[in-house]
């Protein structure tokens, strides 16, 4: 094809524009595109995972405590006999090297997906209404979600289509979200991909001095929403499948309206505006002169599709996805999630700390304004627990609302807060408590006056 040139005058050739171009149609067809299914429309991500449910349903739960027990014993491996199998492999050791609180909660989900699964212990561990609704509930819908969702993510961002949207997005970045151009591309990452891949990238980018201070606090804790994957589990679990794209609709338009308002607002307003301290601030490179906006996204996209992966080595990207997930975030989400639901079935804690809410949603003509209060924050812990403890509500209205806020509030300890902690980013607890609360104020009434149009 006569197409455009890259930086080192080298012809794209027609291989690498079929690279980027087959991959990212697929890609969008599966997380993107809604089908008709005998429920109403859903998108073919849902669809394939749902199948997998009906067909081998029974022993996920089995399954997916396996996973908590391999999580378990590979992490006991690298802190002990620090085998090379795992050393040598760094998709492997960032896997299993974790923190020794994450360690713990490891172990907490593995422990409390054993006595479930066996129906040994205490009843406030394995009943219904707790052990048993994240067991044999939740973690099927993840498990499945989590293997098609995995495997097919490299279709998005392997190929070239996030340096093609995020190129035309680098106008827009600095006049409103006060952020430099290229990160467009992280927040497409984090928005398409997964907040984790987010934060790394932020973090990575920021030691190495492409981000101020401000700026890294910005993209980490406004951009890293929760992925694609995550939302769909959410809304399956809450029984609204059809409504994907009025869903998927909100979380984007109460997204953009917090990401306008929270750069300008304390505490991430009063950031430095200064480079980590062990490095220099990088300039920005900025769209050539004689290159439109169009060409620049095109060569920008045929560049990463040219140096994409075969075929083999992007199906392992898949796979470690999937694995990264089921012994990562399986075992996580089931000690937060039984600890929280216990809290929440046996003490008065979330209604209490709800109470504030309940008027507000009265106000707003949420229905069920009592118990859905109840979850307004409970999502800080982690980002399921809003749809576990608000599932059996039965307007939809409602229950849309809760599923939209969840992923929108975007701060959960259970991942996303433990990993800024963590990293060299300038972001503290208090920090984190309160760009939680200023993001529920300021997209609920968002979310809440969409629903009332679907409904």
């Amino acid at each position: 094809m006569n197409g455009p040139s890259a930086p080192d005058g080298k012809k794209f050739s027609s291989r690498d524009f079929f690279k980027f171009l087959i991959p990212s149609l697929i890609g969008i067809m599966f997380f993107i595109v809604p089908i008709s299914s005998d429920e109403g429309f859903t998108i073919p991500i849902a669809f394939l995972s749902n199948l997998l449910i009906d067909w081998i349903g029974d022993i996920v739960p089995t399954l997916a405590v396996i996973m908590m027990g391999l999580s378990i014993i590979g992490s006991l491996l690298l802190f002990t006999a620090r085998p090379a199998f795992i050393l040598e492999r760094p998709s492997m050791k960032s896997l299993f090297s974790v923190t020794p609180f994450w360690f713990a909660m490891r172990i907490i989900g593995f422990i409390a997906g054993v006595m479930t699964l066996l129906t040994i212990g205490p009843e406030m561990v394995t009943s219904d209404v707790t052990g048993g609704l994240l067991l044999f509930d939740l973690i099927p819908i993840l498990f499945a979600t989590f293997l098609f969702a995995g495997m097919l993510l490299p279709l998005l961002l392997n190929f070239g289509l996030l340096e093609f949207v995020g190129t035309f997005l680098m106008k827009v970045m600095r006049p409103l979200f006060r952020l430099p151009g290229r990160a467009s591309l992280d927040s497409l990452a984090s928005w398409v991909g997964d907040a984790t891949i987010g934060i790394l990238l932020t973090t990575k980018q920021y030691e190495e001095g492409y981000y101020t201070k401000r700026e890294a606090s910005i993209i980490a804790t406004t951009f890293s929403v929760v992925s694609i994957t995550f939302t769909i589990v959410v809304l399956q679990y809450m029984r609204l499948d059809q409504y994907f794209l009025p869903y998927y609709g909100a979380i984007i338009l109460s997204g953009l309206v917090a990401a306008l308002i929270m750069p300008r607002i304390y505490p991430l307003s009063k950031k430095a505006d200064t480079a980590y301290e062990e490095t220099e601030l990088q300039p920005e490179e900025d769209v050539p002169s004689d290159t439109s906006l169009s060409k620049w996204a095109l060569i920008q996209a045929l560049q990463k599709s040219r140096s994409s992966k075969s075929f083999f080595e992007t199906l392992k990207d898949g796979f470690k996805n999937v694995l990264d997930m089921w012994l990562g975030v399986l075992p996580v989400v089931m000690a937060v999630g039984t600890i929280a639901v216990i809290i929440a079935e046996y003490t008065p804690f979330f209604t209490i700390i709800g109470k504030p809410f309940e008027p507000i949603l009265m106000f707003l003509q949420v229905p069920e304004a009592a118990v859905a209060a109840q979850t307004m924050v409970v999502g800080f812990a982690d980002m399921f627990l809003p749809a576990v403890l608000g599932s059996e509500i039965e307007s939809e209205l409602t229950r849309f609302v809760i599923a939209t806020l969840s992923v929108t509030q975007l701060i959960y300890m259970s991942e996303v807060g433990g990993l800024l902690l963590g990293s060299k980013l300038p972001i503290s607890f208090f920090d984190l408590v309160l760009i939680f609360l200023l993001r529920t104020f300021i997209t609920l009434p968002i979310i809440v006056g969409i629903a009332h149009l679907v409904f």
